[in-house]
């Protein structure tokens, strides 16, 4: 028997998930956008910790992207510890619907309003970042540099980029799942998610902060960039997490379970 201090077990872990997406899927909607907007906005913070860490270093490679992807673990970490609904972790109530326990069109639900929530909390923060005067520091020099960087591909770039990317965050959700305290949660967040900093990986949310934050900057982003980008990334995003990470651990443990 499992004492109150070992971890979860995997077959635990993906009853513990499926069992989270009926309750997300069923969750009052009210509810549902406070928390996706606090998720953006979450994720932005992040994102804004990650911008004042790269002030000044190379973003390109070495040591300084790795702890830029440390710091910007910040935002999971106040998502899945705090409490928030966020589009990308969501891909893992994949797992409950393809087991008949919510419908598609509850799945769906989920996702599109979470996914605008997100959206509007995250842009919301980086209106705020313009309104306290930041972008007019190195910060803003930065912001647009990492905005740009991000609309300078195309929609394969973005898919795949968002593919590995949220494989990444759908694991470091699953593991977080798997410890009983906060410190274990938090520890089982950070690597995963500085894993997909390092490696330059698309996560759909928080270029919902990065790119309207280059824009207000006044970095040279089309609108079309913008929203091409943001649309692969999720599109990506959910190929990922859905299919890289919830149905390989569904079929793995609760195929054939009753």
């Amino acid at each position: 028997m499992d004492s109150d201090h070992d971890s979860y077990k995997p077959a635990q872990m993906a009853a513990l998930v499926e069992s989270a997406g009926v309750a997300k899927a069923r969750m009052p909607l009210g509810r549902i956008v406070t928390l996706a907007v606090l998720a953006g906005v979450f994720i932005g913070l992040g994102g804004a910790f990650y911008l004042m860490t790269m002030t000044g270093a190379d973003a390109g490679f070495g040591p300084a992207r790795v702890l830029g992807g440390v710091v910007f673990a910040l935002g999971l970490i106040l998502v899945v510890v705090g409490g928030a609904e966020l589009f990308t972790g969501n891909a893992l109530m994949t797992i409950a619907a393809v087991d008949g326990k919510i419908t598609l069109a509850e799945l769906l639900r989920n996702w599109g309003v979470v996914w605008l929530g997100n959206f509007a909390g995250a842009a919301a923060l980086a209106l705020a970042f313009w309104a306290s005067g930041m972008l007019t520091t190195p910060f803003g020099e930065t912001a647009a540099k990492v905005a740009l960087a991000k609309v300078n591909g195309g929609p394969l770039v973005w898919l795949v980029k968002g593919a590995l990317c949220n494989a990444l965050v759908c694991l470091a959700v699953w593991l977080s799942v798997s410890a009983r305290d906060t410190t274990g949660k938090i520890l089982a967040i950070l690597w995963p998610v500085t894993g997909f900093v390092t490696l330059g990986l698309e996560h759909s949310v928080a270029n919902m902060f990065f790119l309207p934050l280059g824009l207000l900057q006044g970095a040279d982003i089309p609108v079309s960039g913008l929203v091409g980008n943001v649309i692969w990334v999720s599109l990506g995003n959910i190929i990922g997490g859905a299919g890289g990470v919830a149905l390989a651990y569904r079929f793995a443990f609760l195929r054939g379970q009753p």
